[in-house]
């Protein structure tokens, strides 16, 4: 993959949902779709929006791993080795039983490096290590390829314990739904990609957000996640959505308090202000549909707000997810090792 930033020419029509019915002024703009998914990376444009996780956000649920899920004291196990890390391009398993799991060995090996990562590193600078990195990624791709087969991956869940099977069916089926949200691009790319803000300054600014306006840090997390992948999608949308949260400009004059529709947190706070004001917290989806037109875009946001919810880690998770176009050739992925 190319590191550079990549600037594309023509608008990005490819990613991007359509337009909504409401005047601009009061209307976020449509959805670039640009890294989708949450479990898909499909670039989107609008003031807010992809699809996502359920179908509505569930109750605030502990943090804490389930039992299942939890990770042995470091003393007992050793960092992962550079060459036990799945490769960039690893190959993905056609067979549900093999498919599975390594889904499971990754899963688990993930949540081991995110604990390091947040035990002995410091997300609040700098990068996210490599194993968290190379880990999300194939468990991203996994996704995404079973998004694209949903025959093998519904003979998947089946081989996986049920906690991880209900973890992949909400990835999967958020990244399906922006999917179909997406029009190929058949010119060249024209994305402008940068790395995005340290994992722990960006939970700290949609902590900020929540408290002000009461909307959930973990919807306005999955709404970026949707939008530009945490700020990594730096071009504005082919109908002039800009900025981390890809505010129209008549929209961010009503909601923008006066901030810089670029600066991160005061687009964090324009996103807590407009869910705000159409219905949050009170109806999520009602805000997230008024944020963007599009029933898949408030599924797959709240599909991956609910996984947020039951274990932190999948935020730290999805912040290392990758930005992907999707051309008349293919998939292309535009960011990551």
């Amino acid at each position: 993959m190319n590191d550079q930033p990549a600037v594309i020419s023509p608008p990005m029509p490819q990613h991007t949902m359509p337009r909504h019915t409401m005047p601009q002024r009061t209307m976020p703009r449509r959805a670039m779709l640009a890294a989708a998914l949450a479990a898909v990376v499909v670039p989107l444009s609008g003031c807010g929006g992809s699809v996502g996780e359920a179908a509505s956000v569930a109750p605030r649920e502990s943090v804490t791993a389930p039992a299942s899920e939890r990770s042995p004291a470091s003393a007992e196990r050793p960092a992962p080795a550079a060459r036990d890390l799945p490769a960039p391009d690893e190959a993905i398993p056609k067979d549900p039983k093999r498919l599975a799991d390594a889904l499971s060995r990754t899963s688990g090996r993930l949540r081991d490096a995110i604990d390091d990562w947040r035990r002995t590193g410091d997300p609040a600078k700098g990068e996210a290590p490599e194993p968290v990195v190379l880990l999300s990624l194939y468990e991203q791709r996994v996704y995404r390829y079973l998004a694209r087969h949903s025959t093998i991956a519904s003979r998947t869940y089946g081989k996986l314990p049920e906690d991880m099977a209900a973890r992949a069916r909400d990835n999967v089926t958020a990244i399906r739904d922006l999917l179909s949200l997406a029009h190929p691009v058949s010119g060249p790319i024209k994305i402008k990609v940068e790395a995005p803000q340290p994992a722990d300054a960006l939970l700290a600014a949609f902590r900020r957000a929540e408290r002000r306006f009461g909307v959930e840090w973990e919807v306005l997390a999955a709404v970026m996640l949707v939008e530009t992948k945490f700020g990594r999608v730096r071009s504005p949308s082919y109908v002039g959505a800009k900025g981390p949260m890809q505010f129209m400009p008549g929209t961010w004059k009503a909601y923008g308090m006066g901030g810089d529709i670029d600066d991160t947190g005061d687009a964090l706070l324009a996103a807590a202000n407009y869910l705000h004001a159409s219905g949050a917290p009170g109806d999520y989806r009602r805000a997230l549909y008024a944020y963007n037109h599009s029933q898949a875009y408030v599924d797959a946001v709240l599909l991956h707000a609910r996984q947020m919810k039951r274990d932190v880690r999948n935020y730290y998770a999805y912040y290392t997810w990758q930005v992907y176009v999707i051309t008349t050739k293919g998939e292309r992925r535009l960011t990551g090792p």
